[in-house]
């Protein structure tokens, strides 16, 4: 009896197939490693057909940035600023150890895609709710950024996998001589990760309120009109 072989239909390609594929690749094989010929092979698909969609791999890396940063919702219009600073960044820190290798491209580009801009506007807008004049939301907005950037990049490809010394300072010479440094390694340790940069998430929230209540008092001062002086009764 003749056997019939079924070809299995190959599924068409698409910008979310081709994207989400990158993605994968990218944590798979690495930022480095991470190739259009190397996506090809893994949509199954000729190079040809990817530029069909990106004109470029630029293109194609900027879509990726949208992609990730569409993970991070806007939050509700009657939301809280500080509320919704804080769930923004919980979202943010969690779609990059979902990504740790694409979140060292996330991290230093410039965010000029629509993804990224409407990303930055809506932290921006956040911020702006507090009440703080021009230049102290710019400053606060810089603040948060330094703190996600340095905690995410930290948690996914910064210290533990950092660069180590040729003959690294003996176990032994660290528990005579600093003491200090053996108590608090424990928490240094991934499972600790989270509650960590959730206490630094606290205490800058808590910088941001009372810095933006600080320039909204002294827009306050500034407008409020001087009482005119009496004049001497004669």
């Amino acid at each position: 009896m003749a056997v019939t072989r079924k070809r299995v239909a190959r599924e068409p390609l698409s910008r979310q197939r081709i994207e989400l594929a990158a993605l994968d690749l990218i944590e798979s094989e690495g930022l480095d490693d991470f190739s259009t010929r190397k996506l090809a092979a893994a949509l199954d698909c000729e190079a040809m057909s990817i530029y069909h969609y990106f004109p470029s791999r630029q293109h194609l890396m900027d879509a990726l940035i949208d992609r990730v940063l569409e993970r991070v919702p806007p939050p509700a219009a009657d939301t809280p600023p500080i509320v919704a600073l804080r769930q923004s960044a919980i979202d943010f820190r969690k779609v990059a150890l979902q990504r740790p290798n694409f979140q060292r491209y996330l991290a230093f580009h410039r965010l000029n895609t629509p993804g990224g801009i409407r990303f930055i506007g809506q932290i921006l807008d956040t911020v702006a709710r507090l009440g703080a004049d021009v230049e102290t939301t710019a400053r606060l907005f810089r603040v948060i950024g330094y703190y996600l950037t340095g905690a995410t990049l930290d948690e996914t490809s910064g210290y533990a996998k950092g660069y180590s010394a040729a003959e690294p300072v003996s176990d032994e010479l660290v528990v005579t001589n600093f003491p200090v440094v053996v108590a608090v390694n424990p928490f240094f340790k991934r499972e600790h990760h989270e509650k960590t940069f959730l206490l630094g998430l606290e205490i800058l929230l808590d910088g941001v309120r009372k810095t933006a209540a600080q320039s909204r008092r002294g827009r306050a001062t500034q407008v409020r009109p001087r009482r005119a002086a009496r004049r001497p009764q004669a």
